[in-house]
């Protein structure tokens, strides 16, 4: 004689309370775009103010138009500040987001900046697993800096699937 026990499936990750924080959420969105100063540099060694501006004036700033502008010189060549400034001034109008570094590290940038507004206060006295998979390159800085933010607050920290997590911090 046969018995069935039939015994409801029980989530327990969904019962064990585990907040799961997906960095892959916080990517950029909108193509990244490289803006090189070294196009506007004087005899490829300095900027001069009065062409520069010119320049930058003339430039079709609109094509940035919801794009990500990853400002850099790849000439060897002493920027002045300003430099940076005026073309933030003449970007913010078009661009989602300016930064001044390459485009293959605006990403990590990007990560950086979302992460400093997080508000910590949500994660206060939680368990917390770092999702570990993600379908776009999250940059290992990212990790870090999450986990720096989350440790004075949080009440673990782990990283991976809520199924299968490594355990990285546990308040004591």
């Amino acid at each position: 004689m046969e018995t069935t026990l039939e015994q409801p499936l029980v989530n327990r990750v969904a019962q064990s309370g585990l907040l799961t924080i997906d960095l892959e959420e916080l990517y950029p969105t909108g193509e990244i775009v490289p803006f090189d100063l070294k196009d506007y540099l004087f005899m490829g060694l300095i900027l001069k103010e009065k062409d520069f501006r010119e320049a930058l004036k003339a430039h079709d700033w609109s094509q940035y138009e919801g794009k990500n502008l990853a400002v850099f010189c790849s000439a060897d060549a002493i920027i002045p500040m300003w430099a940076y400034m005026l073309v933030a001034t003449h970007a913010a109008t078009f661009a989602s987001d300016v930064a001044l570094t390459t485009p293959d590290l605006f990403a990590e940038t990007a990560f950086l900046r979302k992460l400093a507004t997080l508000n910590m206060d949500d994660y206060a006295g939680k368990r917390i697993v770092v999702k570990g998979c993600s379908d776009k390159p999250v940059p290992p800085s990212a990790y870090m800096e999450i986990t720096r933010r989350l440790q004075p607050v949080a009440q673990s920290i782990m990283f991976g699937e809520p199924c299968s997590t490594v355990p990285v911090y546990k308040k004591k």
